[in-house]
Formats: structure tokens, C-alpha cells, sequence
């Protein structure tokens, strides 16, 4: 039986040399890994006091959108800087070669609103960061983190727990 990881390709030397690429194209191109995907990624949180699904841009939109539905549940996304055509506030982050900055429209999130935080991939942690801090800026509450690929050596992981993150991860790769 295919799990998860089965569906995700490998592309070596993207976007750099030396890096592995972890494409979950090929993951969402199936409909039994897609179907998959979502379905383990909700699963923790099925039940659970959650009033709106955030996706990081740009996959966590395809994964928060499906979860949001299943859930019944409203989808907000938070995007680089430039993309949203409303009032926004902004977050910026560290990236491996430089700085960037997310935005959220500044009235995505009500205080108190209970937030599951959705991307496909936790690197370094620095973009979900970015988006607890727009959550919470905004008087929201993370109730979780849920990511498709775990890279335990770049510390993503232990960056979030260390903020008190619930962090849910579907399979690891090993190296970057």
C-alpha cells in the first residue's frame, strides 16, 4: 500500500545545487495520494474547535482549501507581500538567502478564532512563523500546524514547538 511520501517526487539540484526538491505536484496530481493527503493532514484535528483553516502561500492554499471544505470550515490565506488587494498587515521573516515578507488581510482573523495553520512543506519553520505572528497579531489562537514533509535537519520543527506549536507532519526527508 502507497503512503504519502510514495507520491512525492524527488528533483535534485532545484532550485540550487546541492538542494533536493521535494515536489508534492505529483502528490496532488493523483487522486488517491491527494485524496490521501488531505485526509491524514485533517484527521488530528476531525472534531476539534476550529473556526478557520489558514494556508501558506502558494501549496498550502490547494491543502488548506481542501481541509477548510472538509471541515466546514472558512480559508483564509496568507500571501508574499503585494498579492492581497485589501488593508493588510505584515509580517517579515528570514529566509536561507535573504528577507521576505507575508501579508494577511487585516480583518481575515477575529479575535478568539481558533486557526489551523496549513503548508506542504516545514523547511527552517520561518514562513509559518511569520504566519502565527499575523494570526496572533490579529487576537487568533493556533490550535495546530499541519505541513506534508517534515525536513528535520533545517529545525522547523523545533522552532515551532519551541512557540508552543502542536505540530502534525505527514513524512520526513532526510537532508535538504
Amino acid at each position: 500500500m502507497k503512503t504519502v511520501k510514495d507520491y512525492i517526487r524527488t528533483i535534485p539540484d532545484f532550485p540550487h545545487a546541492g538542494i533536493m526538491f521535494r515536489d508534492v505536484t505529483t502528490l496532488f496530481a493523483d487522486p488517491r495520494g491527494f485524496r490521501m493527503a488531505v485526509d491524514q493532514l485533517l484527521h488530528p484535528y476531525a472534531g476539534a474547535d476550529i473556526d478557520v483553516v489558514v494556508g501558506l502561500e502558494a501549496r498550502g492554499f490547494i491543502l488548506g482549501g481542501a481541509i477548510a471544505h472538509q471541515l466546514g470550515r472558512g480559508f483564509v490565506p496568507i500571501r508574499k507581500a503585494g498579492k492581497l488587494p485589501g488593508a493588510v498587515i505584515d509580517q517579515p521573516y528570514q529566509l536561507e538567502y535573504g528577507e521576505a515578507v507575508m501579508e494577511m488581510h487585516d480583518d481575515a482573523i477575529s479575535a478568539g478564532q481558533r486557526v489551523l495553520v496549513v503548508d506542504d512543506l516545514l523547511a527552517t519553520g520561518g514562513t509559518a512563523e511569520a504566519g502565527i505572528r499575523l494570526i496572533e497579531r490579529l487576537g487568533g489562537a493556533v490550535v495546530g500546524c499541519a505541513f506534508v514533509i517534515d525536513l528535520p535537519e533545517l529545525g522547523g520543527r523545533t522552532r515551532l514547538e519551541a512557540l508552543g506549536m502542536e505540530v502534525h507532519a505527514l513524512c520526513a526527508f532526510e537532508g535538504a
